[in-house]
């Protein structure tokens, strides 16, 4: 039984937390946190999470261009993915995938479609799972995944925002769902319905900070730190013990990351 938490989501390379950021790092094993995925979400930021995982024994590096960042993709650049991808602490490729939230363009939607789908087949050339953000983009973030057979691609769909039939969709192609701060607020009726409903085999652990803090924190800066919150709605929403959903969620987590997928 693993009793520890295996956060599956942080981008620790943040300028939020450069004044702090060994001292919190360095407390986490203590606080019951055993192993921490740090996110990239552009060239930079993979590289610096490389450099943490690099750093200390308990984290690892999930290398990727998010959508909003594909703009700096071309083939030169996408070299520095490929060989980030062969780096042995890289767990994952991510975060990938489509955010139609803040890009209405159909010029630029179609550029992020046709990196996600390239990142998708880097992550399947090299045997890793991917993370997989998708805001505002449901439909097209399902399309991609059927044209890459992405039940052949193991991953996560991080920050899961849709609703409870599509997460049995994601599920049935293999999907993990992701889930962090959001549950615990007032008007997250949608995720706390997933959350109750979906197998507790298919749930990840998450905070996505420093952003997303859960309540009482919420709009606080966010860090690993806050995860038992997360737990403790969990536990409550499937009325089931805080030690059942740590133990299955990191199993989950090492399931998908630590082994080789699937």
């Amino acid at each position: 039984m693993h009793n520890k938490i295996f956060e599956t989501h942080a981008h620790y390379e943040d300028v939020k937390f450069d004044s702090d950021r060994e001292a919190l790092l360095a407390s986490l094993p203590k606080q019951n946190i055993e192993y921490v995925i740090n996110v990239g979400s552009n060239l930079e930021t993979t590289k610096r999470s490389i450099e943490l995982a690099k750093q200390y024994d308990y984290i690892f590096a999930a290398v990727g261009v998010h959508p909003s960042d594909v703009e700096e993709l071309d083939e030169s650049s996408y070299d520095v993915l490929e060989k980030a991808a062969k780096f042995e602490k890289t767990v994952a490729i991510g975060e990938i995938g489509l955010d139609y939230y803040w890009d209405k363009e159909l010029g630029v939607q179609e550029k992020q479609r046709e990196w996600f789908k390239r990142q998708m087949l880097l992550a399947k050339e090299h045997n890793l799972p991917v993370i997989i953000h998708s805001r505002d983009a449901a439909e097209d973030t399902m399309r991609v995944m059927k044209e890459v057979k992405a039940e052949e691609i193991p991953g996560v769909i991080h920050c899961y925002s849709y609703s409870v039939e599509m997460a049995k969709e994601f599920i049935k192609m293999g999907y993990y769902i992701g889930i962090g701060g959001v549950v615990t607020f007032k008007n997250a009726k949608k995720l706390i319905e997933v959350a109750a409903e979906i197998p507790l085999e298919r749930i990840l652990l998450e905070t996505d900070c420093p952003y997303m803090a859960p309540e009482p924190h919420r709009g606080e800066r966010n860090s690993s730190l806050y995860i038992p919150y997360v737990v403790e709605k969990l536990a409550e929403i499937r009325n089931i013990s805080k030690e059942e959903i740590i133990s299955t969620t990191n199993q989950n987590a090492r399931k998908l990351f630590l082994s080789g997928g699937v």
